[in-house]
């Protein structure tokens, strides 16, 4: 009885879903809050969490397995830190040397899920993806799950709700009806507005999300029967990596092998299994300013706001400000997006959004420190951001999360002086050790060797006023690390 008990118990669990979740990418289309350090899955574009943690909330809970996120190696602490806020563990991290699209990527994972079970169902999904409705995309993934469990490759299609040029189109096979798998016909490019109009009227297509669902053994077997130049790369990558932390770095030799292609090219166009459940309740890949404005709350007059910001007779327009000490007025704007930060201001016609990666291109050409980095710079222990720079000085706030440490270090061109605004900071300076409470100081010499620490149970913040002859984050001799950078 116990016996039976028991196989009807797990008759009655539901499937396990292995998420993995892609964490690459840049999102210039996002700038200035989103940039290559700090790209747009880890901002709280809409709502108070960031689009990766709300795209892990979304695949967790009954029935689904700890993600396994690919992501690089200056993501890596802010992924674990991100979903640490959660309450969450992963089930991997996997650093990719380099991106090289997502055909490896997804490879990388279903090589590394066979080890545990080559049965197991992986749900691929972007974590930059905004979906209101977690529930009911939860259960468009149930949907899907049958399908899967036979050898289907199933994709999940947005029913479209307007023209729309920036995706990749999904023609049906057959008529949609409900919540269900339905028959994949092909994969459609990004098209004109001309072919995008013609192909919502006809009303068998729907946008790409870019999410799949499927067995590692069906994965795998596709790969080999279309792209199987592949597997001995990543294979190898794999069996050359190693773990490094909480982390498993992929071996950068092996991963440089492998062609940069996406899963779409690689394989999804090429297969024949393939199934696509439709999903109507609502997504966005926030491709742009504009969609960010769509997905914002707004008013009468189509003004959606965040931040400090005052709008006066605007219409159809989005103002932010990601400073709370800058202001931003708006008076009269129509059709225009305006997000200011502490050192970058966009202003751009809405009907320009998709143009603001070229914004990010010329000031790439023209050198300028703000294409690419974010005015936080966020490490393993925490982040610091530069409040005034000048001639022989700089002055920094620095956050040091709970529990964290500083490296132990000197610097050859400047000396350092840390005042305590919050917490406490357990400082060394050479031999001597103790112990720094708020409103409290210490000066570093030039040479000397120290580290900060946070022994408490609260954030600790301190202002660090650095003098000297050079002031680079590279003017950093590193004798100890909890973190192992070199």
């Amino acid at each position: 009885m116990k016996e039976a008990r028991t196989m009807a118990d797990n008759q009655m669990s539901p499937t396990l879903v292995h998420p993995v979740l892609l964490c690459g990418g840049s999102g210039t289309r996002l700038w200035p809050l989103s940039r290559k350090s700090y790209p747009k899955q880890f901002v709280p574009l809409v709502g108070d969490e960031t689009l990766f943690q709300a795209s892990a909330k979304r695949l967790s809970g009954p029935g689904y397995a700890p993600p396994l996120v690919l992501t690089n190696s200056d993501f890596r602490f802010i992924v674990t830190e991100q979903l640490m806020e959660l309450g969450m563990d992963p089930g991997a991290i996997l650093i990719e040397p380099e991106g090289r699209d997502t055909a490896p990527a997804v490879l990388a994972a279903a090589l590394w899920l066979e080890k545990q079970d080559p049965s197991a169902l992986m749900l691929v999904a972007p974590s930059d993806h905004v979906v209101p409705d977690p529930e009911a995309f939860r259960e468009v993934v149930q949907a899907g799950i049958e399908a899967a469990q036979a050898g289907q490759l199933v994709t999940f299609g947005i029913t479209p709700t307007h023209v729309e040029t920036g995706y990749g189109y999904l023609e049906l096979g057959a008529p949609a009806e409900g919540i269900g798998p339905v028959a994949l016909k092909r994969f459609v490019e990004k098209p004109n507005v001309a072919k995008a109009t013609e192909m919502l009227e006809a009303g068998n297509f729907l946008w790409n999300a870019g999410v799949f669902l499927f067995s590692v053994t069906a994965i795998l077997e596709a790969f080999r029967a279309h792209a199987e130049e592949l597997e001995a790369a990543v294979q190898k990558s794999i069996d050359e990596g190693a773990p490094d932390l909480g982390f498993f770095r992929l071996d950068p030799a092996a991963w440089a092998t492998a062609e940069a292609i996406s899963l779409d090219y690689a394989v999804m166009e090429r297969a024949a299994n393939l199934s696509v459940v439709p999903f109507a309740a609502g997504w966005s890949d926030l491709g742009g300013w504009d969609a960010v404005w769509r997905q914002t709350e707004k008013d009468e007059r189509g003004v959606a706001v965040s931040g400090a910001v005052t709008a006066i007779d605007c219409d159809n327009t989005l103002l932010r400000s990601e400073d709370e000490t800058l202001e931003v007025v708006g008076i009269g704007l129509k059709n225009i997006v305006t997000v200011a930060m502490p050192d970058a201001v966009l202003v751009a016609d809405a009907s320009r959004a998709q143009d603001v990666k070229k914004a990010v291109a010329a000031l790439k050409q023209k050198q300028v420190h703000q294409a690419v980095s974010f005015p936080k710079d966020h490490r393993p222990w925490g982040w610091f951001e530069s409040l005034v720079t000048g001639d022989r000085f700089q002055v920094k706030r620095i956050h040091v999360h709970p529990g964290a440490a500083l490296s132990l270090q000197s610097h050859h061109h400047r000396s350092e002086h840390w005042i305590v605004v919050e917490g406490t900071a357990k400082v060394t300076i050479d031999e001597t050790v103790k112990l720094v409470t708020e409103n409290q100081s210490v000066y570093i010499p030039l040479g000397a060797v120290h580290r900060m620490e946070n022994p408490g149970k609260v954030p600790m913040v301190l202002i660090e006023v650095q003098t000297g002859s050079y002031l680079g984050e590279d003017d950093i001799i590193r004798y100890e690390d909890i973190y192992a950078r070199g």
